[in-house]
């Protein structure tokens, strides 16, 4: 049976990340002071360090879950061989946008802050970093298995940047609407399949041309 104790202390830790979540999607992460947290968290600064040593553990407690669950979500469509490739890359790409618009008052702090490159061999100092380059990996995985075998794979590398640019070009389109994600995807959910198509059969095309 949980305690009083521990009952308030699991409050008091969803208090915080609840104020903290809040104050960085309205401030922005390094506008935000731990005092304020603690403030807007009805709790004293010292209490917040007891469950949380810095912002960026905080950063990583809200981020780490919900990206690893959409890294699941992706992995489980890539394994779906009765799909052929083109029909994975279009479901993971929506996967993506529309987890982003779905958490788009979270998405800077998901994918931008503390953010180093992703498309690099060099090892992720963080978790939250280490997520990030995976998801970008996984995308890259299932762009790759629609082009033609036998590509270099800088070229490769290109195509598959070119392609994310183009999945957070859409996210960044719709951070600031008022429309609700279902009202987005059942809107525009034709032009985001078309965009991952242009990207493709573009890539394609350099392929043939040996361009790239």
């Amino acid at each position: 049976m949980v305690s009083k104790q521990e009952m308030r202390s699991e409050e008091t830790k969803k208090a915080i990340l609840t104020a903290a979540a809040e104050l960085f999607s309205v401030k922005g992460f390094d506008a935000v002071s731990i005092r304020e947290i603690a403030k807007a968290a009805g709790c004293s600064h010292t209490t917040l360090y007891i469950y949380f040593k810095d912002k960026e553990a905080l950063l990583h407690q809200l981020s780490v879950e919900p990206l690893q669950a959409l890294q699941q979500q992706m992995e489980n469509v890539l394994s779906q061989h009765s799909l052929s490739p083109e029909d994975q890359l279009k479901k993971v790409s929506t996967q993506f946008i529309e987890f982003c618009l779905l958490h788009r008052t979270m998405y800077t702090l998901f994918f931008i802050v503390k953010a180093s490159r992703i498309d690099v061999e060099a090892e992720p100092s963080t978790e939250l970093q280490k997520l990030r380059t995976k998801l970008f990996g996984t995308l890259r995985l299932a762009l790759l298995q629609c082009l033609p075998a036998g590509g270099k794979e800088e070229q490769v590398l290109a195509f598959a940047r070119i392609y994310f640019y183009t999945l957070h070009g859409i996210i960044g389109t719709y951070t600031q609407s008022e429309e609700t994600m279902e009202q987005l995807k059942e809107r525009l959910a034709s032009t985001f399949e078309m965009s991952v198509e242009v990207v493709l059969a573009g890539s394609k095309q350099m392929m043939d041309r040996g361009e790239g």
